[in-house]
């Protein structure tokens, strides 16, 4: 199990994972569905699931459901979800 912070970008132009923001810095998502009835949260853990190669389901949000700033617990392989982090994130910090 893994816990990834990550800030949502929701109404943006195309959907994209990667950079950071924020302090402590957090994974960037920007998504096109807007932040309504859980739309951007469900475009948000599709785009998580192609950027690590994972299945939505191994992503559950425990904390933010209706904010920017999101805590999530990811199932996976610890290392290669870190080293993955990393590459999407460009930011040694989140580790």
């Amino acid at each position: 199990m893994f816990i990834l912070e990550i800030r949502i970008r929701p109404n943006s132009s195309r959907n994209k994972v990667g950079g950071t923001a924020g302090d402590p810095p957090r994974l960037v998502v920007a998504v096109q569905a807007p932040a309504l009835d859980g739309k951007a949260n469900d475009a948000l853990l599709k785009e998580l699931a192609k950027a690590f190669h994972l299945k939505v389901r191994d992503f559950s949000i425990v904390y933010g459901e209706s904010t920017r700033d999101k805590r999530l617990v990811v199932k996976g392989d610890e290392v290669e979800l870190q080293k993955r982090l990393e590459e999407l994130s460009g930011d040694p910090r989140l580790l």
